[in-house]
């Protein structure tokens, strides 16, 4: 079966799950996965739990936020860099004026009710 090679960023925490490839606050990986495999697919194969999941960036578009996870179904292409970060991380600082969102995030904000995210922010163990 083809491959694909990715560019993969695991920011805050996060970054343990990059085995030796951490340097603690953030972590790289290159990894090769099944051509078609998706953003859960990958997130399976780097094991990172849903709970401690934050925002999801792939080439630099917005696709997931806790709670509105649009895109786990997203087919990850040849080349893609995705990054993660975990719940308690910062906005990056290089979107501080907005992010681009992926075409499926975009319908599930128009999908909400209030079509919208309001704060997100949440203590260590609560939902």
């Amino acid at each position: 079966m083809a491959t694909i090679h990715l560019e993969i960023w695991l920011y805050g925490p996060l970054a343990r799950y990059a085995g030796g490839g951490s340097r603690g606050s953030h972590a790289r990986l290159d990894l090769e996965l099944d051509e078609g495999s998706t953003l859960e697919d990958l997130l399976g194969r780097l094991g990172v739990p849903a709970e401690e999941r934050g925002i999801i960036f792939v080439n630099g578009n917005l696709a997931s936020l806790p709670g509105l996870e649009a895109d786990l179904g997203l087919a990850l292409e040849n080349g893609d860099r995705v990054g993660f970060f975990h719940r308690r991380s910062m906005w990056p600082f290089q979107y501080r004026f907005g992010a681009r969102l992926t075409p499926q995030l975009q319908e599930a904000f128009r999908r909400r009710e209030d079509q919208g995210v309001r704060h997100a922010y949440t203590r260590s163990g609560d939902q």
